[in-house]
């Protein structure tokens, strides 16, 4: 009872505390400079749901008493914040607050408080008699001087009023009170007016109320789509998509080119116009004298009724009858017309991109626009400014399923091969992967493009390859009639036999070959060598050539390799269920199953490519049980401890390597749930044991063995905290034996708890892995340099060379911060290098691209020496901590939030090394 009643009375104790000691700080001010101090002081500190009420109090009794302005204006301030705690409900302070507005003089305070109010009508949207005192407090002070209160007060309009019906005889509807803002002198007040409510203001002239204009009438079209409303002057009617559309489109001309940009992007998520609309945006020419045009049968049909002619005598006597007020035409007609040709016109270039957008947005979603902007899109292929052209050859990309490029578009679009940034051509292969185009010439013209485009600039060589083989395969029939020209086969005379080693053929062969697959009349044009060659690329460029069933050259056949992802899986899992068996083998046979198990799994990753990465974190995790298994071997426990330092050297070995595989296992590979985070976790907290009991073997003094018990303790509290909800899946582990020995451990001398660890690990039974949905590891690849020229490079000692590093990767996340690259010299010194935010790119989903510059730097040799170049993973243990306790609430005190262990950081080297020859040379005299 007494340990129940305790916590109790501390809690009784701290509810006044808070407002006391605010109470007490308050006091002692004896200057408005010093409650000041007192208020920031305050504020910088949390408070609790229960003293929050005790603490407005004591604000309030004070702001009542306080003469200079910014305290008060504090004050106010901090009741808003107050309001927003956690399991506070500010009804009871609504009326202590309203009162304070009555007296208050400055304009300042008084704009404050209106702003506590509409935190307070954010925090109670349930209480509808506060919500009338609200409308009628912020009505009362409409009529302010100030622009700041006047704007507070239609925002707190806009919170708490409704649009139903009018909250009381006295008070008018809100959106009439609301409206009669929007011709207020002060555009920021007319601003806010327009955030309250949606108005007409588009053709205001401050751009802000404009914009917030576009803004809100947005908002009405997403609301009420389908709405019906009047044109003005006409007896016709539109839905409310289709007019907001237009006079959106229209403020695409209007003179500030922010309010042009918004403008732009906005039409791009209005996906429900109308398709007639839509493709007004694309053409200037629907108009006449800004009026709907009539159709010939309409006007037949007219002068027929009134049986009048023309003479042709008199000057105009057919003009139309009816004068035309230029004024009152309906922005629809002139609005949505050319919209997006003005928008790509534009003489600012972010307009440009913001049209380029919009219009694949729209294009996404409706084929027939997606055709007809085609040409727009090619246009802007030409655009002064590189990052409008990038951007366009992106959208095109998105939308490159619904479209089949004609030749003249074709054209243009490889045209911009000639570009001297690397990017826009990358970009611009890429697009080719995804494009189809209409004619055997079409295919004639890009091969031959891209052959040009592999001359000027041999680094493009493995993008030209990836463009051409998608090519191939997208476009079997039109690559078939062009086989015996595009490998200068005759029908009767042999050929000379074409270079291997020249790019330019094998990009050839990739586009053959990969149309090959789907067109079993294709190899039939072969000649001998083709054959030749095909065997070898398919060895040596295995992602680029595909597997054809030629002359029983590749007996694969890829129909059964897609249907055999689901089998593999399953041989993968039914592996790791294999391995619970392993509790009732002996040692030798239990190490053999696991050895076995390992070869098995490492297999099926090179087999089947989508699960190698799963299969190489299932080979990881198994090492690591199989090192604890060697080290936990019986013949090193139960010797002497000075005959076995042999056994203690190669167990201390296995408990850092396992620690080691442990960090791959968390930071190489993505797509884990919690429940593989746990596992990992367990398998570290059992190498840290035998770390442990390895150094109390070596007898190095009793206070470092017990401040390491000490810390393995703190580790075992972080682990059973951080994984509470998968401690069920954990039964019979060794963590599981651990917490139910916790009374014991933490009462026990360090040698006791020694011993425990040593019995519980030898003891605790293997945790089964269980294999999420996707697991994806984090890989590079060196692209340049490639490591195979002889040729060193050149420098001058104690100078600085540039080495080009192009490398790809994926499923990498956050690459800017944790890729490194890595620099190894003949000497054994190391440099690790940060690459620049900007020398990533992201050609597409999972996937990087890193184009940097690596200087290199070393004093004279004799003789040219390689040096090695791979790509880093950086990691950091606090990140995980901190994510598996992020649930950690303000009550708990900030020391919980970190990690009992020391922060771990390191490195994983996640790319093959390349090695390149460099020769520093020593200084001329």
């Amino acid at each position: 009872r007494k340990t129940y009643l305790s916590p109790a009375k501390k809690l009784r104790l701290s509810k006044p505390s808070k407002s006391a000691a605010l109470h007490v700080d308050l006091c002692k001010a004896t200057n408005s400079t010093d409650a000041l101090q007192y208020l920031l002081q305050f504020a910088r500190k949390p408070v609790e749901a229960e003293s929050v009420e005790g603490v407005v109090r004591i604000l309030l009794e004070h702001y009542y008493k306080e003469t200079d302005t910014s305290v008060r204006l504090k004050i106010a301030s901090l009741l808003g914040l107050l309001s927003k705690t956690q399991g506070f409900r500010p009804d009871c302070i609504v009326d202590d607050i309203i009162n304070t507005l009555c007296n208050e003089k400055s304009h300042q305070v008084l704009a404050q408080l209106l702003d506590t109010l509409l935190v307070v009508g954010t925090e109670l949207p349930d209480s509808p008699a506060v919500r009338q005192r609200l409308v009628q407090v912020s009505c009362k002070h409409l009529s302010d001087t100030y622009f700041g209160v006047r704007n507070k007060c239609l925002q707190l309009l806009g919170c708490v009023g409704t649009v139903d019906a009018p909250l009381s005889k006295d008070v008018r509807d809100v959106q009439s009170i609301i409206s009669d803002y929007f011709g207020d002198q002060d555009p920021r007040v007319r601003t806010a007016a327009l955030k309250a409510m949606a108005c007409r203001l588009l053709s205001d002239d401050y751009e802000q109320v404009r914009s917030a204009a576009v803004q809100m009438v947005w908002v009405l079209s997403q609301l009420y789509p389908e709405s019906i409303v009047p044109i003005p002057s006409s007896n016709e009617e539109i839905r409310l998509v289709d007019d907001a559309f237009g006079k959106i489109s229209h403020m695409v001309s209007d003179g500030s080119w922010m309010v042009r940009v918004q403008a732009a992007k906005t039409l791009g998520s209005m996906l429900q116009v109308s398709p007639h609309f839509l493709e007004q945006t694309l053409d200037k020419k629907l108009m006449s004298d800004l009026r709907r045009k009539r159709t010939a049968h309409e006007r037949a049909k007219e002068l027929f009724a009134s049986g009048e002619f023309s003479s042709g005598r008199k000057w105009a006597d057919d003009a139309p009858k009816e004068k035309l007020d230029t004024n009152t035409v309906n922005l629809i007609a002139s609005g949505a017309c050319g919209a997006f040709v003005h928008g790509l016109e534009d003489e600012m270039f972010e307009v440009r991109i913001a049209a380029v957008e919009a219009l694949c947005q729209l294009a996404r979603s409706s084929p027939t626009f997606a055709e007809k902007c085609l040409d727009f899109l090619v246009d802007m292929f030409n655009d002064e400014i590189e990052e409008v052209r990038l951007q366009s050859i992106h959208v095109l990309r998105q939308i490159s399923t619904h479209i089949t490029l004609r030749e003249d578009q074709l054209d243009t679009v490889l045209a911009v091969l000639e570009d001297s940034s690397r990017d826009i051509r990358e970009a611009l292969h890429e697009l080719l992967c995804y494009t189809n185009v209409s004619t055997k010439e079409c295919i004639q013209l890009a091969l031959l493009e891209l052959l040009k485009n592999l001359n000027k600039y041999p680094t493009d060589r493995n993008s030209v390859w990836k463009c051409l083989k998608f090519l191939g395969s997208r476009h079997p029939t039109l690559v078939l009639p062009l086989v015996p020209e595009l490998l200068s086969t005759h029908p009767y005379f042999d050929t000379p036999e074409p270079d291997m080693d020249d790019p330019a053929y094998i990009a050839v062969l990739v586009l053959v070959f990969n149309a090959a697959k789907s067109c079993p009349t294709m190899p039939a044009l072969f000649s001998d060598h083709t054959f030749r060659h095909y065997a070898y690329l398919r060895d040596s460029l295995s992602h680029l050539v595909p597997p054809l069933r030629v002359l029983g050259l590749d007996p694969v056949d890829s129909g059964s390799a897609s249907g055999s992802v689901e089998s593999a899986q399953l041989f993968l899992q039914q592996s790791l269920n294999r391995i619970s068996t392993i509790q009732n083998l002996e040692a030798p046979g239990a190490q053999d199953l696991l050895n076995f198990t390992i070869r098995d799994v490492q297999r099926l990753g090179h087999l089947q490519t989508q699960l190698s990465g799963a299969a190489d974190f299932c080979a990881t995790y198994l090492r690591c049980q199989l090192l604890l298994m060697k080290a936990l071997q019986e013949k090193l426990w139960n010797m002497a401890v000075p005959l076995c330092l042999k056994q203690n050297v190669t167990a201390t070995a296995a408990a850092r390597q396992i620690l080691e595989e442990t960090y791959k296992l968390e930071f190489l590979y993505g797509g884990l749930e919690n429940r593989q985070i746990a596992t990992i976790h367990h398998v570290r907290l059992q190498a840290k044991a035998l770390q442990l009991i390895l150094s109390a073997r070596t007898r190095q003094g009793l206070d470092p063995l017990i401040s390491s018990c000490e810390k393995f303790l703190q580790e075992i509290e972080a682990f059973q905290r951080s994984f509470l909800t998968e401690l069920p899946h954990l039964h019979d582990s060794f963590v599981d034996k651990l917490l139910e020995l916790k009374p014991r451990i933490s009462a026990c001398s360090s040698v006791e708890l020694v011993k425990i660890l040593q019995t519980t690990l030898r003891q605790s039974g293997l945790l089964q892995l269980r294999l999420p949905e996707q697991i994806h590891r984090a890989t590079a690849t060196i692209i340049e340099p490639t490591g195979e020229s002889d040729n060193p490079l050149r420098f001058t000692s104690g100078l600085v060379v540039a080495l080009d590093i192009d490398a790809t990767l994926e499923h990498v996340q956050d690459p800017q911060n944790t890729v490194k690259v890595q620099v190894l010299y003949p000497d054994g010194q190391s440099h690790v290098i940060h690459p620049k935010p900007g020398d990533f790119r992201k050609p597409g989903a999972d996937r990087h691209r890193l184009i940097t510059q690596v200087y290199l730097s070393h004093t004279a040799w004799t003789e040219p020496s390689q040096i090695e170049v791979r790509l880093l993973l950086s990691y950091s243990s606090a990140s995980s901590s901190l994510s598996s306790s992020k649930h950690l609430g303000w009550s708990d005190s900030s020391d919980g939030l970190q990690s009992p262990e020391a922060v771990v950081e390191g490195t994983i080297p996640f790319s093959k090394p390349v090695k390149v020859f460099i020769m520093p040379k020593p200084a001329r005299r």
